[in-house]
């Protein structure tokens, strides 16, 4: 595995890989690394002949009162996971590199930026999508990995590749949980004991509405209530939503497309955030599993 920190070594690295005929695959990341990101790095090599995984807390989408100066970290484990995964080159630059002085360029997303987490993280899908751009321009991958969990930072970028025509496909990789149903995060670390139990409650209602879907039900705030009625650990819930799941678009009757019930929530002073995709039929599922691409 090649540790680079500056574009210069990466374009290098990458330059090497691509010139033994090798597809290159891309996972970025903020580090922390669980096994959420090593599925998206197995997903990665199993479609391409190299991986690039890039490493960087990005604090041009944390707000004033998030937790940037926070944010989990563990280098040394996370350069060993990379190592035990067989990554090719593994990315590790500085604010400095990724945001030089007098940085002044930045990208705007539309409107699919708007809802859900748009609506209280001002700013945020802005910073993902510019410092998703200047990864992609460095790295100029084939083919990079993103999970589902993040569904609406999925949307923002196959927007943003698509309105850029950016030469890069997208794969998006199906949240990977604990064993108890809980959504694999970084900021899981956060949680109290008991604030781990009642996180659980998150994906309780995702599931029950997913079971009444798979039941028949199609009635959009049906779906919604069932959802609600197992939020029940949560201390703040920021939005619970039934949304088209290309669009992010609201679905207030019924469900007659491939769609996502999201939720964000606060248990004790993490925000999480997750979602289950509802899918009229098997095909649809494919839009969002590990053939989506822009």
């Amino acid at each position: 595995m090649r540790v680079v920190h500056n574009v210069a070594e990466l374009r290098i690295a990458v330059k090497a890989l691509r010139e033994e005929g090798l597809r290159i695959g891309f996972v970025p990341t903020m580090g922390f690394l669980h096994e959420g990101h090593a599925s998206l790095i197995r997903q990665c090599k199993s479609r391409c002949g190299a991986t690039v995984v890039s490493i960087f807390v990005n604090p041009t989408q944390f707000g004033p009162a998030e937790d940037l100066s926070s944010y989990p970290s563990d280098l040394e484990a996370d350069q060993s996971l990379c190592l035990k995964l067989d990554v090719n080159v593994l990315f590790l630059p500085t604010a400095a590199e990724m945001y030089p002085s007098n940085f002044q360029t930045f990208i705007e997303p539309g409107q699919v930026a708007e809802p859900l987490c748009g609506k209280f993280r001002p700013g945020h899908f802005r910073g993902v999508a510019t410092v998703v751009a200047k990864l992609f321009n460095m790295v100029q991958p084939d083919l990079a990995f993103f999970g589902q969990k993040d569904l609406q930072q999925t949307a923002v970028i196959k927007r943003m590749v698509k309105d850029l025509n950016l030469p890069v496909d997208i794969a998006v990789v199906p949240t990977l949980r604990e064993h108890d149903g809980l959504a694999l995060s970084s900021r899981n670390v956060y949680l109290s004991p008991d604030e781990r139990k009642r996180a659980l409650s998150i994906s309780l209602g995702l599931f029950a509405a997913e079971t009444a879907f798979k039941a028949g039900e199609r009635n959009a705030s049906d779906l919604l209530a069932r959802a609600n009625e197992c939020l029940w650990g949560v201390d703040q819930l920021q939005y619970c939503e039934l949304v088209d799941a290309q669009s992010l678009e609201p679905l207030v009757h019924q469900v007659d497309r491939t769609a996502a019930i999201c939720v964000a929530a606060f248990v004790g002073s993490t925000r999480l955030i997750d979602n289950i995709i509802l899918s009229p039929n098997a095909e649809a599922s494919g839009l969002l599993g590990l053939g989506a691409s822009t």
